[in-house]
């Protein structure tokens, strides 16, 4: 009776171990995020990975760099699977804080395989009124 008990415990938690979460955040890149450099990060680095790969990157050559999700209240970085994901849907929350990705987050690796991605909505228009 016991041995059944414990097999059913381990199938409950296994299924919740996989179950996915809701992480929130400012997407860019690892290196950016390793040196809190997000207003002045480079573009080249969403293009390409990192400062100064342009000039190891042939025109128009495609590659895929990794992506990050950095957390202000917490201060941890998190890497971003994006195999699932459109990546040119990810463009859209590039370097803006408020993007909603979810995913099922791997300790081990501190990485979360993302499924659903979602940017901050654009800011409101605004009516100047006045003199200049």
């Amino acid at each position: 009776m016991k041995k059944l008990i414990l097999i059913a415990a381990a199938l409950v938690l296994g299924a919740f171990a996989n179950e996915s979460e809701e992480f929130e955040g400012l997407l860019t890149t690892p290196g950016c995020a390793a040196q809190g450099a997000f207003a002045d990060c480079y573009l080249e680095n969403y293009a390409c990975g990192s400062d100064g790969c342009y000039k190891n990157v042939e025109p128009g050559e495609t590659t895929n760099p990794k992506l990050a999700l950095f957390q202000y209240d917490t201060g941890k970085i998190y890497l971003i699977d994006t195999s699932k994901l459109k990546i040119s849907e990810l463009g859209e929350g590039m370097n803006k804080s408020g993007v909603k990705i979810n995913g099922i987050y791997d300790e081990a690796t501190n990485t979360i395989a993302a499924t659903k991605f979602e940017a901050p909505p654009p800011p409101t228009k605004s009516f100047f009124k006045g003199c200049l």
